[in-house]
C-alpha cells in the first residue's frame, strides 16, 4: 500500500471535521435539534408539519455551499467508475438504511456519537463495518 502524497491533505481534512462539529454543536445549541439530514429531509416528508421552513433552508444551504466554494475556487473533479444503475440502486440502499437505522452518518456518526449515545455507536460501527466489508470485497476479493 502506498500514500498517494500529492491528495494527502490532513490539515484541510482537520479543518473540515472542525467545521462539521462546529455546525453540529450550534444546530443544537440554538436549535435543540441534531443535524441528521435524513431526519432533516425526511420531516419534509412527512406531512403536515410547521417546521418546513428551517428544513429547507438547512438543505438549500448543503446545495449552496458547494457552488459559493465554486465562485471562490474550482471545485475538484467529480470521479465514479460506477455506472449510473449502480449509482441509483447504492443511493437506494443507503436510504433504506437510514431508515432502517433511524438516522445517518451525520446524524449517528457526528451528532449521536458526540452525545455519547450507545444506540450511535452500534449503528456506526454497523455502517462503518459494512463499509470497510465492501470495499475489501470488492478491492481485494473480486478485482
Amino acid at each position: 500500500m502506498e500514500i498517494d502524497w500529492a491528495h494527502f491533505t490532513p490539515w484541510t481534512s482537520l479543518a473540515g471535521g472542525v467545521l462539521i462539529g462546529l455546525a453540529a454543536a450550534l444546530f443544537v445549541l440554538f436549535n435543540g435539534r441534531i443535524a441528521g439530514i435524513s431526519g432533516i429531509l425526511g420531516g419534509l416528508l412527512s406531512w403536515p408539519k410547521g417546521d418546513t421552513t428551517w428544513r429547507l433552508a438547512f438543505l438549500a444551504g448543503l446545495v449552496a455551499a458547494p457552488l459559493a466554494y465554486g465562485l471562490a475556487l474550482p471545485l475538484p473533479e467529480v470521479q465514479s467508475d460506477a455506472g449510473t444503475a449502480v449509482l441509483v440502486v447504492a443511493g437506494l440502499l443507503v436510504g433504506v438504511g437510514t431508515r432502517y437505522g433511524a438516522g445517518c452518518t451525520s446524524g449517528h456518526g457526528v451528532c449521536g456519537l458526540s452525545r455519547l449515545s450507545p444506540r450511535s455507536l452500534v449503528a456506526t460501527l454497523a455502517f462503518m463495518g459494512a463499509g470497510f466489508g465492501t470495499v475489501f470485497v470488492l478491492r481485494h476479493l473480486l478485482a
